[in-house]
């Protein structure tokens, strides 16, 4: 038989593509949301707390 006939391809091992493909997806998730959990973890721890400015009184404007 050739090797591109369907007989010759369903012989393949399934589990091992399905197995790959997982652990392709798996690092790829993994390349692209570790730096995004890295970002938001040290972001957020520092926020440097500024104070509000001071309030300057308008001229010409009536409450």
């Amino acid at each position: 038989m050739e090797s591109g006939s369907p007989s010759a391809r369903s012989s393949e091992p399934f589990p091992q593509k399905t197995l790959s493909n997982l652990l392709g997806g798996a690092i790829a998730l993994l390349t692209l949301l570790l730096p995004l959990v890295a970002i938001a973890t040290f972001s957020a721890n520092r926020l440097p707390n500024l104070p509000s400015p001071p309030s300057y009184p308008l001229s010409g404007v009536r409450r």
